[in-house]
């Protein structure tokens, strides 16, 4: 039994000496020549706060406080690299793993990354190759333009090749998984989420979100989406691409979504409520992502069901030629509806409401300027139907709506007084008005 407490013995020795290395050598002594190499090799000014040799659990090397750039584009609490021991010597030197925890990356950072990707031609060619096994993020934020994803968590595991096997994110509070593996030269695709809002763009709320498709350095297919959201679902396909500028093309079907917490996320001013059925079909082709919005072409038909538009009343607007502020009710409103590069065309809208029906086109322009007509009937009992025609203008926050005077002429109805007791009957049919009251006036 001798030889076993002698290896005792060696292994607690081994271990002090390990437990002792931070105390015995500082690495600190090198840190402005590390700084000074990965600044020329960012060409942005690198600084750490402290760097130091551990011993314990695994041999490895720590820097604190990394911070890029002259506004800290990019900043790190701590990056761990854990070497194998064993290959220190060899041709392919092995990292076990690469830790980095508190990894903060701005906007900027973001769009200088392919740059600082970028290899010297000039360079001398290393002796070596360097084989990094797994590398994790821990406490992960992308700070974009107006928007913070994160904190979140990832794992990349790669193989003997130099290729990603495997990469996991989640986000930390539990509500965003996403994964990637290896199909060819491709990667599959599968991200999950739930109660969960888009960091970038309007912060649209999810339900539930499934997404699975295939992805490679420049583009993605997502073949098949779902997801649930104010209290209706979506499904459909999209395909992106930025090899040159952003491509975005894609079709979805849309049933049941409730559009009065959706419609402010893109026009913050506009309220409006009802269930949407629509099958949107979409593309775009634009330099920069910003400009997606200017350049997008949409087609869809649309179908929304127990509404309410917020800013205008037809009633107050026909009887008292006050175009705009109130609200205006509709059982169903259903259409087309065109965008192309901003100007949103709704064509062969039909409202109905009671005993009303409506017919008619709306344009809204790019600065968000309305105009169009709708022509109504109403069916009273006992009376003919009386068409009134009404011009929609103002802004998409701020509509309106008068009477088409010149047109009503020619119907033979006529204005002031007249135009307010019978458009008043239609409007109060159209609009939740009683019955009993339309028939009094």
């Amino acid at each position: 039994m001798k030889w076993f407490k002698r290896l005792i013995l060696v292994f607690a020795v081994l271990i002090a000496i390990l437990a002792l290395v931070p105390l015995l050598v500082s690495l600190d002594d090198y840190r402005p020549q590390l700084e000074k190499m990965v600044s020329d090799k960012l060409k942005e000014p690198v600084s750490f706060k402290k760097m130091q040799l551990v011993g314990l659990p695994l041999p490895h090397v720590t820097i604190a406080g990394i911070e890029v750039g002259k506004a800290v584009d990019l900043k790190i609490g701590t990056v761990s690299v854990t070497p194998d021991l064993l290959t220190l010597f060899s041709a392919t030197k092995v990292i076990r793993s690469i830790d980095i925890e508190g990894l903060v990356i701005t906007q900027r950072a973001l769009d200088m990354m392919p740059e600082w990707a970028k290899s010297d031609p000039k360079a001398e060619p290393a002796g070596y190759k360097v084989l990094v096994q797994t590398i994790r993020l821990r406490d992960t934020s992308l700070q974009l333009q107006k928007t913070t994803f994160g904190p979140f968590d990832a794992r990349v595991t790669i193989g003997a090749s130099g290729a990603p096997e495997r990469a996991d994110i989640t986000a930390r509070d539990g509500k965003f998984k996403a994964s990637l593996e290896p199909a060819g030269e491709k990667f599959n695709v599968k991200v999950t989420a739930k109660d969960w809002r888009l960091p970038a763009g309007p912060p649209i709320h999810f339900q539930e979100l499934h997404v699975t498709g295939v992805a490679s350095p420049t583009e993605a297919d997502f073949g098949d989406i779902n997801a649930k959201l104010y209290g209706g679902s979506i499904a459909g396909k999209t395909a992106i691409g930025w090899q040159k500028g952003l491509q975005l093309k894609g079709a979805f079907s849309v049933k049941d979504v409730e559009l009065r917490e959706l419609v402010p996320l893109f026009s913050p001013q506009t309220r409006m409520s009802g269930k949407l059925t629509a099958k949107p079909v979409f593309s775009a082709n634009a330099t920069k992502p910003d400009q997606i919005a200017n350049v997008m072409k949409l087609e869809t038909p649309f179908d929304i069901q127990g509404g309410v538009i917020k800013g205008v009343d037809i009633e107050e607007a026909a009887s008292s030629r006050k175009g705009s502020g109130g609200e205006t009710r509709f059982d169903t409103l259903s259409g087309h509806l065109a965008m192309d590069r901003g100007t949103q065309r709704l064509t062969g809208i039909q409202v109905s409401s009671g005993s009303m029906a409506a017919t008619g086109n709306l344009t809204i322009a790019p600065d968000k300027s309305l105009s169009g007509r709708i022509n109504t009937r109403v069916n009273m009992l006992g009376k003919a139907g009386v068409s009134v025609p009404l011009n929609i203008s103002g802004t998409v926050d701020s509509p309106s709506a008068l009477p088409a005077v010149g047109a009503m002429a020619e119907a033979g109805i006529s204005a002031g007084a007249s135009v307010g007791a019978k458009v008043g009957n239609w409007a109060s049919g159209l609009f939740g008005g009683d019955s009993k009251d339309a028939k009094k006036k």
